[in-house]
């Protein structure tokens, strides 16, 4: 909120000063407090109780950071261009011994599973929706959690969670919900399988089986950008290993 990582206890007065403030940011900058109290039909008073409610002594401190905080609104977003020695370097690396023993290992397990759990959050969760469509249309019964936050994992006793093998998505390998979620699989006897940007992470130690793949991280602000390409690429490659396999000892 403003220059704030968290929302404080507005008031409905403070609400109202809020409102204008965010929407005339360029003006309340230059403002005295007087012309502030005027403008939102309040008092100094109630404009000095705002202004502690945002961690400011005063007025005067309160404009400072917040025009520190317009000029980051105006600071352009860059992104750097994409790297395509990453994605060549990735897929050098996944024809070496390391990957490979890593996704036969994985594929073995799959084979034996009559169903695949995809799990992810955010750019990972759409990685386990088309991992769930991908697996079905090859060879086997999958879907995806749809919120791990908030979807139990009490759908599986443990005779059925012991032909279920779980997929986890994740870059970093540190997301809580996927960590809690995959504590619950494990009381279920289930198989783990995580997909993750490197193996030294809690989901990857949780796993029976992480495939890392070890491509360089990308944020922006709070926003991790780094590629999925990798997590695709591996789904894909993982499918078909598994429908290989199946074919092999049919």
């Amino acid at each position: 909120m403003l220059f704030l990582d968290y929302s404080p206890d507005l008031s409905p007065i403070d609400l109202e000063i809020y409102k204008y403030i965010a929407s005339h940011i360029d003006e309340v900058v230059y403002m005295r407090i007087r012309e502030l109290a005027k403008e939102t039909h309040s008092s100094t008073a109630s404009i000095l109780r705002f202004c502690r409610k945002f961690g400011c002594e005063g007025f005067s401190e309160f404009k400072v950071k917040l025009n520190l905080y317009r000029k980051s609104l105006a600071e352009p977003v860059t992104t750097h261009a994409v790297d395509e020695t990453s994605f060549t370097n990735f897929i050098q690396r996944s024809t070496e011994a390391f990957y490979q023993e890593r996704m036969q290992a994985a594929a073995k397990m799959l084979a034996k599973r009559e169903l695949v759990v995809f799990i992810g959050t955010g750019s990972s969760k759409i990685i386990a929706e088309y991992g769930a469509l991908y697996f079905s249309s090859i060879f086997s019964m999958a879907f995806h959690i749809e919120d791990p936050i908030n979807h139990p994992v009490n759908f599986f006793n443990k005779s059925m969670a012991k032909n279920v093998c779980v997929i986890a998505l994740s870059v970093s390998g540190e997301n809580d919900a996927i960590i809690d979620y995959l504590n619950h699989f494990i009381t279920n006897d289930c198989s783990i399988i995580s997909i993750t940007n490197s193996e030294k992470s809690t989901i990857a130690a949780l796993s029976d089986i992480n495939i890392p793949y070890y491509i360089s991280t990308e944020r922006i602000g709070d926003s991790d950008i780094t590629s999925q390409v990798p997590a695709l690429y591996t789904v894909e490659y993982l499918a078909k290993e598994v429908q290989k396999q199946k074919q092999d000892n049919s």
